[in-house]
């Protein structure tokens, strides 16, 4: 689970505007610091199989969302990818 302080960084750095807390980019910005950290926690409980389908769901929504911003807003898109680290 990400603190208040970690969701805050988030949505600083991948804001659109000042008071922007949904945006495509925040979401998907936030699904990605949420599965690193449910991937570590899964590396150390191999068999917590609710956390592991919880983490396929995220993985599933953020490919969907990635596509939906690849097909409306390439430049975001593309600042997005190049930001998190994420392959195309």
């Amino acid at each position: 689970m990400l603190t208040k302080r970690q969701k805050q960084n988030v949505m600083k750095d991948f804001a659109i505007h000042e008071t922007d807390t949904g945006s495509v980019n925040v979401q998907i910005a936030m699904l990605t610091k949420q599965i690193a950290e449910l991937a570590d926690h899964l590396k150390k409980h191999a068999k917590d199989n609710h956390s592991r389908r919880g983490l396929l769901k995220m993985v599933s929504k953020r490919k969907k969302l990635i596509g939906y911003l690849a097909d409306t807003d390439e430049k975001a898109y593309e600042k997005v990818i190049k930001k998190l680290g994420l392959k195309k």
